[in-house]
């Protein structure tokens, strides 16, 4: 996309702060803004609560196996730092954020089944934490120029408290563009991450290696589907062309769920039962609604909501790019596309489905 190549530099001498730094999105956002792609960055450090996660991202950055303490010390103003954290604790994230350039906002309870479970914690995680790093941007004049919010397709519409939670956090960050005028605020949405931990893909591997049963919880599901570069390409768009309080959404294929598992299975017949559907579990995703369509724009690969906020947008003509929702219902892949595109998104799917299981 040419309006992105000719932005590759915005992360260049820059200060970044990655909450939820330790995550699966977080330590592959990490490890591409470490190649240097949109700039070489002064520093970037990686605020998280799990020490043992950080304590192993670490030591893979160093290649070693093994650190003593003293190692760990003398590598603490690399350029890739850590500072134990939680997104809850306000005094924390001031400090931390004391001296950032741009902050990309990745912390996040993001289990479906665990925060219906545990719904207040989702409350403190996820909206809470987006308003402590808005309150300290705002109360303190911190130097931030940009802030990047990663959402989710259960945002839109929501129905189970995950959902319901981070589309608060959207609404958050996207109204702190108001009272930040030295700060963009922009957020990206997108959906089921391609062998991510917790999907179906791991699960459905697992079971075609054994020979199991196969379970899928509705014969009628479809999901998003993309691989966490794609994910971390959106996050990069947004930072790169993103205008304050836009909400980008990547383009991206869709697919039956029955499908994913016989692109899977290959030449294998296994079974597969119907489990009936889970707690807040989303018979398909949704990432732009019908009643979001109508301020929504294309750029390039990514579809842009327009700020729900009137004040946020400027005053310029614009042709909406749909007529209705995107959802994951509409415009499925065939099970042989499927097939190119678990290959080409993770290694070690490819090898599965190269080695016939």
């Amino acid at each position: 996309m040419e309006e992105i190549k000719n932005e590759t530099k915005k992360l260049e001498g820059k200060r970044i702060l990655v909450t939820g730094g330790t995550g699966s999105l977080g330590q592959t956002l990490v490890k591409r803004i470490l190649t240097g792609e949109m700039g070489k960055p002064e520093k970037i450090t990686v605020f998280s609560r799990d020490e043992a996660k950080q304590h192993y991202m670490r030591l893979d950055y160093m290649h070693v196996k093994n650190a003593t303490d003293d190692v760990i010390y003398k590598n603490s103003q690399d350029t890739l730092n850590f500072r134990i954290g939680d997104v809850r604790d306000y005094s924390a994230l001031v400090s931390a954020m004391r001296e950032v350039d741009v902050v990309f906002h990745a912390a996040a309870l993001k289990q479906v089944p665990s925060c219906e479970y545990f719904p207040y914690e989702a409350v403190l995680t996820n909206i809470c934490g987006a308003e402590n790093i808005a309150r300290a941007i705002r109360e303190n004049n911190l130097p931030v120029e940009s802030v990047v919010g990663i959402s989710t397709d259960k945002a839109c519409k929501p129905i189970n408290v995950m959902g319901m939670t981070k589309a608060l956090q959207e609404r958050i960050l996207i109204e702190a563009n108001r009272d930040c005028p030295n700060t963009s605020f922009t957020c990206v949405r997108y959906g089921n991450v391609i062998a991510s931990r917790g999907s179906i893909v791991p699960l459905f591997v697992e079971q075609i290696r054994k020979n199991q049963t196969l379970t899928i919880t509705l014969e009628e599901m479809t999901r998003f589907l993309l691989s966490l570069d794609r994910a971390v390409d959106t996050v990069f768009a947004a930072i790169a062309i993103g205008k304050r309080g836009e909400t980008f959404i990547p383009l991206v294929p869709a697919a039956k769920i029955t499908d994913l598992a016989k692109a899977l299975m290959g030449d294998k017949n296994l079974p597969i039962v119907f489990t009936g559907i889970r707690p807040g579990e989303k018979v398909h995703e949704i990432m732009v609604s019908e009643e979001e369509c109508f301020r929504t724009i294309k750029r390039g690969d990514y579809y842009v909501i327009l700020p729900v906020l009137p004040e946020l947008r400027d005053n310029t003509d614009f042709e909406p790019a749909l007529r209705g929702e995107y959802s994951s219902k509409d415009n499925n892949i065939s099970v042989d596309d499927l097939k190119t595109l678990l290959g080409s998104a993770n290694d070690e799917i490819a090898q599965f489905i190269y080695d016939g299981k």
